[in-house]
């Protein structure tokens, strides 16, 4: 039985970067891993006054969702040196109500993306914190910040060749991290 990956990319925009990234990841897992997004856009911002009693439907679906994976790729832009408010949300929704948190135990990578320099090192970064405060194990090698990220795909909009060696590699950790780490 295939290991499962749920894979949340923490941009809405319709030609996201992260997003073909993600992709690629998803394309490069090797056989026995299965990786799949897990939207995100839909979801309210969270508000404990709503989810008290009669959740919002999107809560509940979300919720159950995420406890099919048996780990998870965040893929993040960087908005002002951290990660971005759709992705926040999201993982604040996943970790209620309080003690019933659908992240806590699970594997977990963080991979960025951005046009700037550093490829999302500050949200990267950010985003760990979070995740350890789930006690969420999160890979540490290799570290994947795409810089200039533009340069990563050829004229047709598809990953070069270099990028998707790197990737591959990366995608082949995640999936060593999520056997070694799933319960």
């Amino acid at each position: 039985m295939s290991k499962k990956i749920g894979i949340l990319v923490g941009s809405l925009r319709k030609d996201s970067f992260n997003k073909k990234v993600a992709q690629e990841i998803i394309n490069l897992l090797p056989e026995g891993f299965e990786g799949e997004f897990v939207e995100i856009g839909q979801l309210p911002f969270y508000n404990e006054d709503i989810d008290q009693g009669n959740p919002p439907q999107e809560y509940v679906d979300f919720r159950e969702q995420l406890g099919k994976y048996d780990g998870f790729l965040f893929q993040t832009p960087e908005y002002n040196r951290s990660t971005t408010g759709v992705l926040k949300n999201a993982l604040d929704v996943g970790s209620r109500p309080y003690g019933e948190s659908k992240w806590t135990g699970k594997p977990a990578a963080v991979f960025s993306a951005s046009p700037g320099a550093y490829g999302g090192f500050g949200a990267n970064h950010h985003l760990r914190q979070t995740l350890s405060f789930f006690d969420m194990p999160t890979m540490g090698q290799p570290e994947v910040y795409l810089g200039s990220v533009m340069g990563s795909f050829d004229e047709e909009g598809n990953v070069n060749e270099r990028t998707k060696g790197f990737l591959k590699a990366a995608a082949e950790a995640l999936a060593a991290h999520v056997e070694k780490n799933s319960k």
